[in-house]
């Protein structure tokens, strides 16, 4: 009989049982379970509503049973429905009728919801951990590249030059960023909510404080409706997440486009390649490729968790058990994707020739040559209109700005004088622009300076 089945006639059937079970996904709780169970036992004792013995058997019989677990000495039912009574039934199956007592008190409605909270504090650090190592590897690569002049675009369009290691930063700002999102995220995470009980609380002595101390909460929850059907936080998770993969999936999509042969910028490592069946030349960027494409499968869990929890009314329905599966799929995919694409992103090779190449084509100093004008007195616009007509006729003569002669140029203004081609060109353009932000080397090494001493680098 189920540990809930006083109530009833029948039993439930094969395919209910296994329909209703969520053993084979929420077994990755059992951590979180007995460390949950033995802090409730500790509190049940301190508080008199158990005996120091009965406390004393159940800690020890948990403890053992988590030593079996993590020894593989234990089979999982799926008639015991889910962690928290597989592991219940086997207290009680070793120590008897003290193991019966564990669950005075508590309901495994805020049972779950206080496993679900410890386990995505751990990952959201293990998170936060990954998120620094790649951040890591990014500032190394921006201080070997200061000086690697490279196109920026917008549109997909050659805008201005650049260096590699301003383009890198880029993207660790965005991952920095995305620590302080799970930072907020694990904030409304630390809250205890064991002493909800199913919805309205308990009429035992239970000292709750006791508990959050034990487990290392930051506080307890403020309404036990409210504790027990919250999901809040695995939905913000999951944001975070999406957020997450979103960054990495534009990052691999420069990646695929610049190990092209049109771009040539990057080379990947064969070990995060694969080539073709057919086609023996081929060295596809695999890795890249799975993780953007992985970017959808999170984006689908969020989805999921919003659709699961969006018409359910107070307290707790059997339909948040459906938040598991969504969860921990989210976080095993942006823990693989962050540890894969940083081993991956350490392994390129970064043909900063093609690079500079790339950035003297498609007129990136064009916005200079206009600045170069309004500096000798020309009014923005009129330098605008000067330098569009000027693109104009190099494009039908095929030839750079800084290819034609100072009598050229001064056809269409007779401000252009001899120092236009140092104004113009790729190192100074890259040069002046040093407000903090820009990609001059100087603000550049400023910029690592301030995110390396945030991530000991």
């Amino acid at each position: 009989m189920k540990l809930w089945g006083g109530r009833f006639t029948k039993e439930t059937g094969g395919a209910m049982d296994v329909f209703h079970s969520s053993i084979a996904f929420d077994r990755r709780l059992y951590r979180q379970d007995i460390a949950g169970s033995i802090a409730h036992a500790k509190m049940l004792a301190k508080t008199d509503i158990i005996s120091e013995d009965d406390a004393d058997k159940i800690v020890t019989g948990l403890s053992d049973i988590l030593a079996d677990i993590e020894a593989g000495k234990i089979e999982f039912s799926s008639s015991a429905e889910d962690i928290h009574m597989n592991v219940e039934t086997l207290l009680i199956q070793r120590i008897g009728d003290a193991g019966k007592r564990v669950h005075t008190g508590r309901s495994r409605n805020d049972q779950v919801a206080l496993d679900m909270r410890m386990y995505m504090k751990e990952g959201c650090a293990e998170t936060k951990a990954r998120l620094a190592a790649l951040i890591r590897v990014l500032l190394n690569t921006a201080k070997a590249h200061t000086y690697s002049v490279m196109p920026g675009y917008t549109h997909l369009q050659k805008a201005q030059p650049i260096t590699l290691a301003h383009h890198v930063l880029a993207y660790a700002e965005m991952f920095h960023r995305d620590v302080g999102r799970l930072d907020d995220c694990v904030g409304r995470t630390d809250v205890m909510p064991l002493g909800s009980g199913a919805l309205a609380g308990s009429t035992y002595p239970l000292d709750r404080e006791i508990v959050r101390a034990e487990l290392g909460f930051a506080e307890i929850s403020r309404s036990s409706l409210d504790a027990v059907s919250d999901r809040d936080f695995l939905i913000e998770f999951c944001a975070c997440a999406s957020t997450i993969m979103m960054h990495l999936s534009r990052f691999c999509e420069e990646l695929v486009l610049w190990s092209s042969d049109e771009f040539r910028f990057v080379e990947m490592d064969d070990a995060y390649s694969t080539g073709s069946s057919i086609m023996p030349q081929k060295k596809n960027p695999d890795c890249a490729e799975l993780i953007r494409g992985k970017t959808g499968r999170v984006y689908g869990d969020l989805t999921a968790l919003l659709t699961i929890m969006k018409g359910l009314p107070l307290a707790y329905n059997k339909d948040m058990q459906e938040d598991k599966e969504a969860t921990f799929d989210a976080l095993d995919t942006v823990l693989a994707c962050l540890e894969l694409f940083t081993q991956m992103f350490a392994s390129l090779r970064f043909n900063t020739d093609n690079m500079r190449k790339g950035a003297s084509r498609g007129f990136t100093n064009a916005t200079d040559a206009a600045d170069y004008l309004v500096k000798k007195g020309a009014p923005f616009r009129t330098a605008h209109e000067i330098i569009g007509s000027l693109v104009l006729s190099c494009i039908k003569r095929g030839v750079a700005i800084e290819e034609l002669s100072l009598d050229e140029l001064r056809e269409f203004s007779p401000l252009f004088a001899e120092d236009v081609f140092g104004a113009i060109s790729l190192n100074t353009c890259v040069a002046e622009r040093k407000l903090p932000g820009g990609p001059a080397p100087e603000a550049v090494l400023r910029h690592i300076e301030y995110i390396g001493k945030l991530y000991d680098v």
